[in-house]
């Protein structure tokens, strides 16, 4: 299996544990690392040396990118999702058409990545995108991942997800522009493999890293999709009388902890995502 090693900064380190991330199946860290991440199609492990080693099929996936511009073609539709890394609530996917007319209003409002826009502007901001652009937007709900999470890794459920919301679009009537852009969060043959045995693939796709940087279509999901996962954790808060915060760090083990303390262990099933290591943090610290 080909191998690069590379040696590189601490912080060189972290920004490509950033940058990887969305990509990553399955985190560890064996002793001297600072992390080891497996992907699809790959692992990389990066050592408190300053070592990195790529391993894998194809080590060109993810090089650095040039920056380039995108061309504004319009209509163009795009997808994005929110919640798979929350350890507390939903997974949120969104799809929408964009055209000229819609693209202009869009433009004048700033729509961006919603992790640029503050919570506030995108719930202002989501019923014009609703009213401007035909969308499709997916809710799993908390008792539903963690069934689908037996059956399915994180990336798979993306894929099927990803794919359903732009099934959604064609069938309310709304064909797909040539230009139909996910944020690629996987390789586009794996994207396809994961699918196999699906009733309905839609195909031709656009894949592109930081795609909601680029193209409005994928912006705008993005903001439909971040307002949905909003409004629903106000409501599990307010049905459960509970602030839950957002992430999966410390401070989310210790809301699980306290939730736990709360309403016992059963009710954790509707409100968290049961596989993340947050899971046995709390067990632990009980």
């Amino acid at each position: 299996m080909p191998t690069i090693t590379k040696t590189m900064s601490l912080e060189d380190i972290d920004s490509l544990k950033q940058r990887i991330a969305p990509y990553v199946v399955a985190w560890k860290q064996p002793n001297y690392t600072i992390f080891q991440a497996k992907l699809e199609s790959m692992s990389i492990t990066a050592y408190a040396s300053g070592k990195v080693v790529y391993q894998g099929k194809d080590l060109s996936f993810l090089e650095p990118e040039p920056e380039k511009k995108t061309e504004a073609i319009f209509p163009q539709a795009g997808s994005d999702e929110v919640g798979t890394g929350d350890y507390f609530g939903p997974v949120v996917v969104a799809a929408c058409i964009v055209d000229q007319k819609a693209a202009e209003k869009l433009m004048t409002l700033q729509i961006t990545d919603s992790k640029k826009m503050k919570d506030a502007f995108i719930l202002q901001v989501e019923e014009t995108i609703k009213e401007l652009c035909p969308h499709s937007i997916l809710i799993v709900n908390n008792a539903k991942y963690n069934a689908m999470s037996s059956r399915y890794n994180m990336v798979a459920m993306k894929c099927i997800l990803h794919n359903q919301a732009y099934w959604n679009l064609e069938q309310k009537g709304n064909p797909l522009p040539s230009l139909s852009v996910v944020d690629q969060f996987v390789q586009e043959k794996s994207y396809y493999r994961y699918l196999q045995g699906q009733d309905h693939v839609v195909k031709d796709l656009h894949f592109e890293t930081k795609a909601e940087s680029k193209y409005l279509a994928v912006a705008a999901a993005s903001v439909l999709a971040r307002a949905t996962f909003l409004k629903y954790m106000d409501k599990m808060s307010e049905k459960y009388d509970f602030l839950f915060p957002k992430g999966a760090g410390a401070k989310v083990d210790q809301s699980g902890v306290q939730f736990v303390e709360r309403y016992g262990w059963d009710p954790l099933y509707d409100v968290a995502k049961l596989h993340f290591k947050n899971t046995e943090k709390i067990k632990h610290m009980l």
